[in-house]
């Protein structure tokens, strides 16, 4: 109780309330600018957190994660077009509803879904994240090197369409996290004999490029497109949540989804939303009607959607392994201050937990609240040109980018992994890989060091329950993709031979 009390008190400053308040409102206002989203929004913010307080920082990142996918379905719905990525599904059956003139109960059913979804998550973190903190002494350097190694091949193998390229990204990750000064012989790693690479390539510099300053150029080059706002009425909350209890079962299987992907590194939002759609589709009464209006598939989606932010902080908390690219980022926020994740910040730093705890909880209300009340002044952001946004992110980034050493070698880099984020984009391959490689490449290196010097045999490696379990999972996994490709080829292959 007492620390339940000192979280209360860290969260009750100026300071501390003002982050939320911009996060959570920032984080709206971002969503619903298509083209913008949480990533970039994250990594234009993290240069200014760390000249701030870690709870400062973290409820300022908090606020614009939780909040980015409410504002996200404003577009989804009115105009066909996701504000950002995840919600996607959003569109399927929120548009259809905009044109048969159901804006307004489209978007109360999204929010409402919405807050579900993240309450029923904060409860899971709460309840999860506690346990897992004491399950994780357990963890030697076996297992969190095995975690995390596990944690990059998810992030692999989730990619369906993409496996080679994003194996080959994730590969490209953990090369950048190897530059520099190796530290325990203090030897230099593919520095060519450049001095500007001796410390290595900073995490903030490429998740700038690859993000935010990739998007502008996207932002640039793109056509602004007419955009015609429909009519909304005003918004009752309290109506819309009656709304949703007709709803419960659906929003309930799909919150839970979101959970158990949100926990499980490189899965996130996509795989969560895509089961609880297919979910909903499968046990309608009116299975017809998805694609065409049927708000349980607005149910099924956000909810989904908004259940996981609060499910990734559960590893990220109790094991110090990021889930995604912005728990990463976030993880960033930790190191600097030297806030190590893990069981001994819930044995000696449990306000601080508690502390994040209520943050999430708050933002939602406020976010809640706050689109109840100005949804049809939010519609306005809709219509601001993609070339003024794509040079305002630009300018920000670069800004961000300078202040973290004074270094325009800083800019040089994050400017050429821009493009190369660039041409991800324009490819349609994914960015995430080489973040989380980069991320998961220098934990795994630091615990497999520490490993080596008690195996002997290949065997000791995997001598243990907890690490024998991790490599059978990454077995499966791999083994599991393999079948999935081979029986895809024989398929095809079925198919020629018949036609």
């Amino acid at each position: 109780m007492d620390s339940f009390l000192s979280g209360i008190e860290l969260l009750a400053r100026w300071d501390v309330i003002a982050a939320l308040l911009i996060g959570s409102i920032g984080g709206v206002l971002v969503g619903a600018m298509p083209g913008v989203g949480a990533a970039v929004a994250i990594a234009i913010a993290l240069p200014v957190t760390f000249s701030l307080e870690p709870i400062v920082g973290l409820t300022l990142l908090l606020g614009i994660y939780g909040s980015s996918m409410f504002g996200g379905a404003i577009p989804a719905i009115l105009v066909n077009t996701p504000g950002t990525p995840v919600n996607a599904l959003t569109t399927y059956d929120g548009y259809p509803m905009t044109k048969r003139g159901e804006s307004r109960r489209a978007l109360s059913l999204a929010y409402s879904a919405s807050f579900y979804g993240a309450v029923l998550s904060i409860g899971a973190l709460m309840l999860l994240a506690p346990v897992l903190a004491k399950v994780a002494p357990m963890f030697g350097a076996r297992e969190i090197f095995l975690a995390a190694l596990l944690g990059i091949v998810l992030v692999v193998v989730t990619h369906r369409g993409q496996v080679l390229p994003a194996a080959i990204l994730a590969c490209l990750g953990i090369f950048l996290s190897t530059i520099g000064i190796e530290p325990s012989a203090y030897t230099q790693r593919f520095t060519f004999g450049q001095p500007w690479l001796q410390s290595g390539i900073d995490l903030i510099v490429v998740v700038l490029g690859l993000f935010a300053i990739s998007q502008a150029l996207v932002l640039l080059m793109s056509k602004d497109k007419p955009i015609v706002l429909p009519k909304v009425d005003k918004i009752g909350f309290f109506t819309q949540m009656r709304e949703l209890w007709v709803y419960k079962r659906i929003a309930t299987v799909a919150s839970t989804f979101g959970v158990i992907c949100g926990m499980i590194p490189g899965v996130g939002e996509f795989m969560s939303q895509f089961m609880s759609y297919s979910y909903a589709q499968r046990t309608s009464k009116t299975p017809e009607l998805f694609g065409k209006g049927n708000p349980e598939g607005i149910v099924a989606s956000e909810a989904a959607n908004n259940s996981v932010p609060a499910a990734a902080m559960i590893p990220l908390l109790a094991l110090g392994i990021p889930g995604e690219e912005l728990t990463a980022m976030m993880l960033a926020v930790f190191y600097v201050h030297n806030v190590v994740p893990g069981p001994r910040l819930f044995a000696e730093q449990m306000d601080f937990i508690y502390a994040l705890y209520i943050s999430l909880f708050l933002l939602n209300v406020i976010v809640v609240a706050f689109l109840f009340f100005a949804t049809r002044t939010m519609m306005k952001v809709m219509l601001i040109p993609n070339r003024f946004l794509g040079i305002m992110i630009l300018t920000f980034s670069l800004i961000g980018v300078y202040t973290l050493r004074n270094s325009l070698t800083d800019v040089a880099i994050a400017s050429a992994f821009g493009f190369f984020g660039f041409i991800l984009k324009r490819l349609e391959l994914p960015t995430s890989p080489v973040i989380l490689g980069i991320v998961l490449g220098k934990l795994m290196e630091d615990r497999l060091r520490i490993a080596m010097a008690r195996v002997r045999e290949p065997m000791d490696f995997i001598d243990r329950p907890i690490a024998l379990v991790l490599f059978l999972m990454i077995l499966v996994a791999i083994i599991g993709q393999i079948w999935t490709v081979m029986k895809a080829r024989h398929a095809t292959g079925k198919g020629a031979s018949n036609g």
